[in-house]
């Protein structure tokens, strides 16, 4: 979608998605015509459908059929098997700056992690390294851009906009890969 699209809520969008269960809890995915535009993890499957609903305000909603029950089940692989390749398109919406903070994170290798100074450096900004954790914070497409792997300069887990128990089990399996 385009980012005036975006900006619009999604107007004249047609957006998929699913919610189903994963290790982690309810998982939702959502992809446009473009790719996938939303992968959240809650424990309320109502409260994922709400959050989709409230930021593509305008789109139209469908629920998946046969090829999109593949793709939930390649981003379930992901969550599951963090080694997978995952090639699907995201249909990736933000700021500018948002943008080049999500795409650095699709360099950082499974198993590792960097602090958000790190990243900040990275993307060219060293100063801006609270506007990173908030990109960070922005991001909608779970796992498949993975902020998960960013912590604290001295190694510590902190937030993680879909809690910090997950994102503890997913470095752990990441590392365990």
């Amino acid at each position: 979608m385009t980012p005036s699209t975006y900006r619009k809520g999604g107007k004249d969008t047609l957006i998929q998605f699913a919610i189903t269960e994963c290790s982690l809890g309810s998982i939702l995915v959502a992809r446009s015509l473009k790719g996938i535009c939303a992968i959240s993890f809650g424990d309320n499957p109502t409260e994922l459908l709400n959050s989709l609903q409230d930021k593509f305000s305008k789109a139209e909603f469908i629920g998946g059929d046969l090829d999109f029950e593949n793709v939930v089940a390649k981003v379930i692989e992901l969550v599951e098997k963090p080694g997978t390749p995952f090639n699907l398109p995201l249909d990736i919406q933000g700021t500018v700056f948002q943008q080049r903070v999500w795409k650095m994170l699709l360099t950082i290798p499974t198993g590792t992690t960097i602090s958000y100074t790190q990243l900040a450096e990275m993307i060219g900004n060293p100063g801006a390294v609270r506007a990173v954790a908030n990109a960070c914070g922005q991001n909608s497409i779970a796992v498949a851009i993975p902020c998960h792997r960013v912590v604290k300069l001295d190694g510590d887990i902190s937030g993680y906009r879909w809690g910090i128990e997950r994102k503890r089990l997913l470095l752990d399996r990441e590392a365990a890969e």
